[in-house]
């Protein structure tokens, strides 16, 4: 994986593990369209298969996170120099099956993506956080959101739906209760008040934003990364498992962790009353060469 510029984004790759993707068209508010979330898809692939990436955090540029889609009807054009991962395909919005066929396979995918993605994520959110890019805040894990944010749906104010799986992390995050409060009346919230209703982790100055986001990207990025992604992805397993299946699913991870050098240092680490130096093992740190 490389840093540097995508079609809607840029990414950055600093030597602690951690992938900063910004996406990079303010003047749209930073809307997203097939191609930009196609390439994300693509980013999000390489970052989980790349062993260099450690964490993904996510930001905007300007006074947006990200503002949803681009309904402008205008092609986003490709920056100098760039060749896009993925070339330009229909929205397949032309009539009903193509459009369940596109939110299917072009828009839900993201999200999709980004929960699947066993490494920490981070959203750092910088300004507005609407439908699309609310949808893919609550894909992440933790949600740090500048005291300037605002965060909703909204899809009602234009008679639409949260077709992105916005109400199913909705209801997650915040519970059905809230969730119907949140959707049918189109609300759209302040930092301190999404931090009330549980939409995000913590709220900060817009000016310590990213450095609290790369504080908390290395406290995880220094963490035991094979036992975090099993831990990350039991949990997200255990919203919807039964508790005796939830049982089974840890023990199977843990037959893992527990024969792992990181387990091995963390205990060693306790006895000798010094910090743990977890990831030394080299096979699991050592970069794949494409082939």
């Amino acid at each position: 994986m490389r840093s540097g510029d995508y079609v809607g984004f840029n990414v950055e790759l600093s030597d602690a593990g951690i992938a900063t993707l910004t996406f990079n068209t303010p003047e749209r508010l930073n809307g997203l369209n097939q191609l930009i979330k196609r390439e994300l898809v693509e980013f999000v692939q390489q970052a989980q298969m790349d062993q260099d990436v450690r964490v993904l955090v996510i930001t905007g540029s300007g006074r947006a996170f990200c503002a949803g889609d681009d309904i402008s009807g205008r092609h986003m054009r490709v920056p100098d120099g760039v060749t896009p991962a993925m070339q330009p395909i229909g929205h397949g919005h032309g009539n009903p099956i193509g459009t369940y066929e596109g939110l299917r396979m072009l828009s839900q995918s993201l999200n999709l993506a980004v929960r699947n993605l066993d490494k920490p994520t981070v959203a750092a959110i910088n300004g507005v956080a609407i439908q699309t890019g609310l949808s893919l805040a609550l894909a992440c894990d933790f949600r740090l959101a500048a005291e300037e944010a605002r965060l909703g749906s909204a899809t009602l104010r234009f008679g639409l739906l949260p077709d992105e799986g916005g109400q199913w992390l909705l209801v997650q995050h915040i519970g059905v209760a809230r969730t119907l409060d949140f959707l049918l009346r189109s609300r759209i919230v302040g930092a301190a008040e999404a931090l009330q209703l549980g939409l995000v982790h913590e709220v900060v100055p817009g000016e310590q934003l990213a450095p609290r986001a790369r504080a908390l990207a290395t406290e995880l990025a220094n963490g035991p990364q094979v036992a975090m992604r099993l831990l990350k992805r039991s949990v997200y397993n255990a919203a919807e498992l039964d508790f005796v299946h939830a049982l089974d699913e840890i023990a199977s991870k843990t037959a893992i962790t527990d024969h792992h050098p990181d387990a091995r240092e963390g205990g060693a680490a306790f006895r000798e009353k010094r910090a743990a130096r977890f990831n030394q093992d080299p096979t699991h740190e050592s970069r794949a060469e494409p082939v």
